[in-house]
């Protein structure tokens, strides 16, 4: 009997047990459920392959189907045209009466067929015209803007950051670039000659005018010219314009703005350069075609594009138009070729010419025919119509049509118009095709200039207008600041600073030189010395009161009034307008100058009581014998200062003496030495080069001697003045008016400054200050026009600064919004896809 060994089951194998039972249905559900989703995946894959083919086939046909409904006649239209069929067909039938009836339905549902497929084959060209017909209309209107905002980004900035393209026109001198511009624009207009007359170049604007019949053209830098409807005048002023840059330079890259306004001349903006050259002639510079290369250079580079001129009769291996192109364009992606002369070639040749084969370019060549034929054929022609073009093109298609076995295949560009259309359609894509970045650059622009103008000037807007009224409110307001110094008692105190000088004079020509000077002051003066005096007296008054008191003042108050304006306009602003202030201060002599002669009269009247008595009272005469006390002492100052400076000079006090002394002995010998000749004719005195001191020295002393001599006199006037003999009250005016001369004249000059201040103040002063303001109004603020008040703010660098940058801003700004317009257009003119479903 066998034993069997049972082991005994331990509960925590359990789980061990259960996990090996299920490993293979856990297993077969993963696998299972992992085939599932790959399947599952695989279908939706399918499935949305379907749904984008599906979808790509429904735009399809729903693109089409709108493209076709646009393009359908309506139900109304087939109608009209069935029943007029209808009639027809009536008639018809009627002259067909052996057809039968099935034959006669038959012709009647082809007949249906026939006009349905007739009216929709109508409607579908008529559509087709319509379009070709508004596709080179907005095709002209958006150049039209994008020419427009160009000019405004050449008035803003000449950078190359803010450009939009333009059409350069780069070619030798003999290819026919005038007559390919000259061609399009209808007119001879282009400066012609032998020795170079293009010297620089010509930016031609030519903007479309379809509501106006005139031809006109105007130069923007050159306002005064105005608008030139005479081709002939423009073309002398474009000829004279580019001989302005001497023959030593030849060439200048200042360019000349030149705008057409035409209904026969497409929207487009073109770039004329000066010709290539081969040779530089003998009066020209030696690099002229180094010159002319670098400028057509800096033209020629992106975005702009390049109408790159040959001549049918050269090579176009030779063509330097060719050459400069491919050097920056050598795909010739943005190069036009304009083949002219075409008539000088053989049929052959030109065709081969322009099937863009031997030097491909992409936007191809365009054959023309545009030399301008004369001017008695072109008025034949169009007796109304001075413009060329169509004469030009009259004669072309002639050329091209007696060859258009040649020249009538695909692909071959030929005609001026057809170079028309060309220079459009490339000039419109390549201006769309800027028109993101530019708006881009643009706006960075704009936000920098509006930083600079918070920054600078916190916003704050000045116009020209406004700059020349705050102006001229300054000047009005410092003249009437200033017009405090002209009060009654400014001009009395001027006036008898002047009339104290004069005093001065007299008594010292009458008085102070008199020996009998001394005997002036005492008490026992002889009748006949008294008589002496008192006429001496009446001399002294007639040479004050006569001296033309009238004119002299007027002439000082009208100096002061000049000088006054001139410190007006010396200063800023007027340092900044030279002109301006020319002409205030021109303005101001003219019042000045018809108010002098009249015033001076006036004064003169008014002074004339004086020339024959002057009555002085107590009060007046006190006052006068003070002020002629405080000149005295005041002269006497000076004089103490001037003696004390030539004692340091000299060397002491004492040398001083010494050398006076010395010269007192030569004065004297000087004397003797005059005796002895006249007496003796002999002269035994010492020759005049043997002089004890230095002769500087020596005149010095000279001056010092009359300084003590005019110090001694001044003393006595004064212990004069101050004494009982010069008051009045005391016995007989009379002889104290003759003993004090000095008080005497200080109280007539008074008088007399008083009364001159008075008709002063009415007849010149007030009228002048009341007139002025008045006519700065009249005669220069309201004579300007816009131009100059804008030339004159622009005079000063603040305010230039503050307009340039201001008028930035809103130019970018406006340029911006139009951009953004543009832009906005754009993106509502593309197609926008339209999904449907079918199910």
């Amino acid at each position: 009997m066998r034993f069997v060994h049972a082991r005994s089951i331990s509960f925590s194998s359990f789980p061990r047990f259960i996990g090996r039972a299920l490993r293979v249905p856990i297993a077969g559900v993963t696998v299972g459920g992992g085939t599932f989703a790959y399947a599952n995946y695989k279908f939706e894959e399918l499935r949305n392959k379907t749904a984008g083919v599906f979808g790509d086939i429904t735009d399809g046909l729903f693109d089409a189907w709108s493209n076709v409904q646009d393009t359908l006649p309506t139900s109304e239209t087939i109608g009209e045209r069935k029943e007029r069929f209808r009639e027809w067909l009536s008639t018809f039938n009627k002259q067909t009466e052996n057809d039968n009836d099935n034959n006669n339905d038959n012709d009647k549902d082809i007949a249906k067929s026939i006009i349905a497929s007739v009216a929709v084959g109508a409607s579908l060209d008529s559509n087709d015209n319509n379009n070709n017909n508004q596709q080179p209309n907005l095709l002209m209107n958006l150049t039209r803007k994008l020419i427009e905002i160009r000019s405004i980004l050449l008035s803003i900035d000449q950078t190359d950051n803010l450009k939009l393209p333009s059409i350069v026109v780069i070619g030798s001198q003999s290819s026919g670039k005038s007559s390919v511009l000259e061609a399009i624009v209808g007119h001879e207009f282009l400066p012609k000659g032998n020795n170079m007359v293009t010297r620089r170049p010509i930016e031609l604007t030519l903007i479309h005018t379809p509501d106006s019949n005139k031809e006109y053209g105007e130069f923007p830098s050159l306002s005064s010219y105005g608008k030139l409807e005479d081709f002939g005048a423009i073309q002398k002023i474009l000829t004279d314009l580019n001989l302005s840059v001497p023959s030593s330079e030849c060439v200048s890259d200042k360019p000349i703005d030149l705008r057409i306004y035409s209904p026969h001349v497409p929207d487009l903006t073109l770039i004329d350069l000066p010709g290539y050259v081969q040779i530089a002639g003998l009066d020209q510079p030696d690099n002229l075609r180094e010159q002319i290369s670098n400028l057509c250079e800096k033209y020629i580079k992106t975005p702009n594009i390049i109408l790159a001129v040959c001549a049918a009769d050269v090579d176009l291996a030779n063509s330097p138009a060719l050459r400069a192109s491919r050097r920056v364009d050598p795909l010739g992606l943005r190069t036009v070729g304009v083949i002219t002369k075409m008539d000088m070639v053989t049929p052959n040749e030109g065709s081969a010419i322009l099937s863009n084969k031997r030097y491909p370019l992409h936007l191809g060549y365009v054959g023309v025919v545009c030399k301008a034929p004369k001017r008695g054929i072109i008025d034949r022609l169009s007796d109304n119509d001075p413009n060329m073009t169509g004469a030009i093109m009259k004669r072309e298609e002639n050329y091209f049509q007696n060859n258009k076995e040649l020249f009538n295949k695909p692909g071959l560009l030929i005609g001026t118009d057809t170079l028309r259309k060309k220079l459009m359609e490339v000039l419109e894509n390549s201006m769309s095709s800027c028109l993101n970045n530019i708006t881009n650059a643009v706006q960075i622009e704009q936000e920098e200039a509006a930083y600079q103008f918070k920054v600078q000037y916190n916003d704050r807007r000045v116009s020209p207008e406004s700059y020349v009224a705050e102006v001229i409110d300054n000047l009005k307001a410092k003249l009437r600041d200033f017009q405090g110094e002209f009060s009654k008692p400014q001009v009395r105190e001027k006036l008898e600073s002047m009339l104290d000088d004069r005093v001065m004079n007299i008594l010292e020509q009458l008085y102070w030189n008199d020996v009998k000077l001394n005997d002036l002051g005492k008490n026992n003066i002889e009748s006949d010395h008294d008589n002496y005096w008192a006429y001496k007296l009446d001399t002294a008054r007639s040479l004050l009161t006569k001296s033309g008191i009238g004119r002299d003042s007027t002439s000082l108050v009208a100096d002061g009034i000049r000088n006054l304006i001139e410190a007006l306009t010396d200063g800023p602003p007027f340092s900044h307008h030279n002109n301006a202030a020319e002409r205030i201060i021109e303005l101001s002599h003219d019042i000045l100058r018809d108010k002098l002669s009249i015033t001076s009269d006036q004064v003169e009247n008014a002074l004339k009581p004086f020339k024959f008595e002057v009555d002085v009272e107590d009060k007046e005469w006190n006052k006068g014998r003070r002020h002629v006390l405080s000149a005295l002492e005041g002269e006497q100052k000076e004089c103490d200062a001037k003696l004390s400076e030539i004692r340091k000079r000299v060397g002491g006090y004492r040398k001083l003496n010494n050398i006076i002394s010395y010269l007192k002995s030569l004065d004297e010998r000087k004397l003797n030495q005059e005796a002895e000749i006249e007496n003796d004719g002999v002269n035994n005195n010492e020759p005049a080069w043997k002089l004890a001191y230095n002769p500087a020295h020596l005149i010095e002393a000279r001056q010092a001697m009359k300084l003590s001599e005019r110090l001694a006199i001044l003393k006595l006037r004064m212990s004069t003045l101050r004494s009982s003999k010069c008051k009045f009250g005391n016995g007989d005016n009379t002889k104290v008016e003759t003993i004090c001369p000095e008080a005497f004249l200080t109280v007539v000059s008074e008088k007399l400054a008083y009364t001159s201040s008075l008709f002063l103040q009415i007849e010149l002063l007030q009228s002048f200050f009341d007139q002025f303001p008045r006519e700065i109004d009249s005669r220069l603020m309201y004579d300007l026009d816009r131009n100059a008040i804008n030339k004159f703010a622009r005079e000063n660098p603040t305010i230039r600064s503050h307009l340039d940058l201001q008028e930035r801003k809103d130019k970018l700004e406006d340029v911006l919004k139009r951009l953004e317009s543009l832009l906005h257009l754009k993106e509502q003119d593309k197609p926008k896809a339209r999904r449907f479903s079918l199910f």
